[in-house]
């Protein structure tokens, strides 16, 4: 499958404009939050009439998270944002905007944003969601950027967050889908960056062609729920697997090399490498097409399976927190999902 120039949108570059004197935002803070309930891939093998190391071997997903009872995304998504408040030093009533996004949302309207919202308790805040799957963290980069780089008197902080709660829409005799897919949510704080440090350039894609490579049919205006669409399990994940593995195969390689020339640095120079990884397996044996060792790579999916747009940040979150990545170092996100959709960015964290 290729992937089209036409619909890619212009860079934005905030770690240009700090590094140029003028304003610049980057990552304040990240934080992630996985439900309690664990799924290993060797119990769903069987469950699947499988051998017990068949997902493994596949996708290298040993394991997912699974929300209780009761819970939903807006639960994960205001335990990820705190956490990311926390270690951004912040409190909710500093926000000024709440960016989510989500494939999953608690009811179709209003906006998960808004439960979270109304959560955290960051009254000052605006909050709306972005559905642009697993690239939703890059897309909301993107938006939070704009925002404040528009905004006169407001707070100059925003939360972008990723959740997902795929475990309510699977079908669990598919195993081309039940295999993949976990719960989780992860987030980070946007604000003001100090010279030499920031977000950008932010590059943006889409091709509607691929709309129906992975989807959720029914519930929406097209296809209304109904007892038709109950029978035949349109409430649930369907997708092309031959389709979207050409489409991973095709598109990060080419992410890689396309944030690199553009910021003018080789893939060599990254000291780390954040890709979407619906199944880890592949994304990790394309490292070499990309131009990059193996340790360049955060692969966090075995532990966690695909979650969707909390992919890209609980992946930044665990390599913050583990010391992976620290002040002044060069990182790559690379995110690509249905829509189709992609995106890239570089960042570099500030200090402390």
């Amino acid at each position: 499958m290729t992937v089209p120039d036409a619909h890619r949108t212009s860079p934005a570059d905030g770690g240009r404009a700090a590094r140029d004197g003028g304003r610049g935002w980057t990552i304040l803070g990240t934080g992630a939050h996985l439900p309690r309930e664990v799924a290993h891939s060797a119990d769903l093998s069987r469950s699947l009439g499988l051998e017990p190391d068949w997902i493994e071997r596949r996708t290298g997903i040993r394991r997912r998270h699974v929300v209780a009872p009761g819970e939903a995304a807006s639960d994960l998504a205001a335990a990820a944002a705190d956490a990311a408040l926390r270690a951004a030093g912040l409190r909710a009533a500093d926000i000024g905007l709440i960016v989510l996004g989500t494939s999953t949302p608690d009811v179709i309207a209003p906006s998960t944003a808004c439960r979270v919202q109304a959560m955290l308790g960051a009254g000052r805040a605006a909050a709306f969601d972005i559905s642009a799957a697993c690239t939703g963290f890059v897309f909301g980069l993107q938006t939070a950027i704009g925002w404040l780089a528009t905004q006169r008197g407001s707070s100059p902080y925003v939360l972008v967050i990723g959740v997902e709660v795929y475990s309510r829409f699977l079908n669990r005799a598919d195993r081309a889908t039940a295999a993949l897919f976990g719960d989780g949510a992860a987030a980070a704080v946007v604000g003001p960056a100090p010279a030499g440090h920031g977000i950008g350039p932010i590059t943006l894609g889409s091709d509607g062609s691929g709309v129906d490579d992975v989807l959720i049919p029914a519930g929406g205006s097209r296809l209304p729920a109904s007892a038709e669409t109950l029978a035949g399990l349109g409430h649930t994940i369907h997708m092309d697997g031959r389709a979207v593995r050409d489409f991973i195969t095709a598109v990060f390689p080419r992410l890689v090399a396309e944030a690199t020339e553009n910021a003018g640095v080789k893939p060599a120079d990254l000291a780390l490498v954040i890709p979407h990884q619906p199944n880890p397996r592949l994304v990790a044996s394309l490292a070499g097409e990309a131009g990059l060792e193996p340790g360049q790579l955060a692969i966090v999916g075995d532990q966690v399976g695909n979650i969707g747009a909390a992919s890209i940040p609980y992946a930044l979150d665990r390599a913050v927190r583990t010391h992976r990545i620290g002040p002044g170092d060069l990182v790559l996100l690379a995110g690509f999902g249905a829509g189709l959709t992609w995106g890239h960015t570089l960042l570099t964290l500030p200090p402390p």
